[in-house]
């Protein structure tokens, strides 16, 4: 595979951790295209996306779309692949409608509850909770874990009034969801031509938290020197240790994809109960893709470099244009 002009877009800042990761995968990306033959560059948007009205004139193959946030704020991640489609440019991952069925965590629930797939109960404002059962104080819009940390674990008669104040301080809607104590797993899928793969399963694990709740804040995914980051590594093996669970996870996660019309690649997370029942807690069409990132892990389980894996999302957009020609 090589040749053509791939541009890499994000429409990042450096405000925080999670947005500077979203500009060094972009630099991680483009080096990976142009080791596979490919012209490429990194280019950041500012929050008119104007740039990318320049795009048509240089007859990009594709675009390397990835945007998970324009400003730091993720409610107007789908703006780009909608301004891409205006432009009549093809670009990597899911499309337009998928960004919007998938950007609102009640949004997400909602459709998963309706087409009977499993989804931890939720409030929207906190209430109608039981008044002692744990619940996790969540943001409707964001990814990233922005926000999250052992506060956000709360009683349930506790979870109106964190709404409140967590709207106030974070400038974003916020819901409460039932905390499970159980088990992680994300898995990580990638199209191919015969339909989407499912990486091998990636376990987050929780040592060294007997006193703290076992969730992946913002400190676990951003602060490698942190407690919470060293303290959740990932391990695969799932499919040989418990193949009847494994079976149970890839069949959900394929249900999503098919359910949201997801393409090029995804993550589904999910959390067991105390009854070892899978829920499905996130669906996430832009995961990070950084080569240290979960994604890339999954992909070298599977045997694929850094650049194949790259390359492997750059085909199933083409085959996406391919089979609209």
């Amino acid at each position: 595979m090589a040749g053509g002009f791939i541009p890499v877009v994000h429409a990042a800042t450096e405000s925080r951790p999670d947005e500077i990761d979203t500009i060094v995968a972009a630099e991680a990306v483009t080096r990976a295209l142009q080791s596979l033959g490919f012209t490429a560059e990194v280019i950041g948007l500012a929050p008119d996306l104007c740039a990318l009205d320049a795009l048509p004139e240089r007859r990009p193959l594709t675009v390397f779309n990835l945007a998970d946030a324009v400003n730091g704020d993720g409610r107007l991640a789908p703006m780009v692949p909608a301004r891409l489609d205006a432009l009549g440019l093809c670009y990597t991952g899911c499309d337009t409608s998928a960004w919007l069925e998938t950007l609102s965590k009640i949004g997400t629930k909602l459709k998963l509850a309706h087409a009977g797939l499993p989804t931890p109960s939720w409030s929207e404002d906190g209430s109608g909770l039981e008044p002692e059962a744990r619940v996790i104080v969540k943001p409707v819009w964001e990814h990233g874990s922005l926000g999250l940390d052992d506060r956000s674990v709360m009683r349930g008669r506790d979870a109106a009034r964190a709404i409140v104040e967590r709207n106030a301080r974070w400038h974003t809607e916020h819901f409460a969801e039932a905390y499970l104590d159980g088990r992680e797993f994300n898995l990580a899928l990638i199209e191919a031509p015969q339909g989407p793969q499912v990486l091998p399963i990636a376990e987050i694990l929780f040592e060294g938290f007997a006193e703290a709740f076992k969730i992946v804040g913002y400190e676990a995914k951003w602060t490698p020197e942190s407690a919470a980051y060293i303290g959740t590594p990932r391990r695969f093996g799932l499919e040989e240790e418990d193949p009847e669970l494994a079976a149970r996870l890839k069949g959900l996660a394929l249900a999503c994809w098919r359910l949201f019309g997801l393409s090029g690649y995804a993550r589904i997370d999910f959390r067991l109960d105390k009854g070892g029942e899978p829920s499905i807690l996130e669906v996430n069409m832009n995961p990070c893709l950084s080569p240290d990132a979960g994604f890339a892990a999954a992909a070298g389980e599977a045997g694929l470099t850094y650049e194949a894996m790259i390359g492997r999302i750059v085909e199933a957009s083409l085959g996406a244009l391919r089979a609209t020609a």
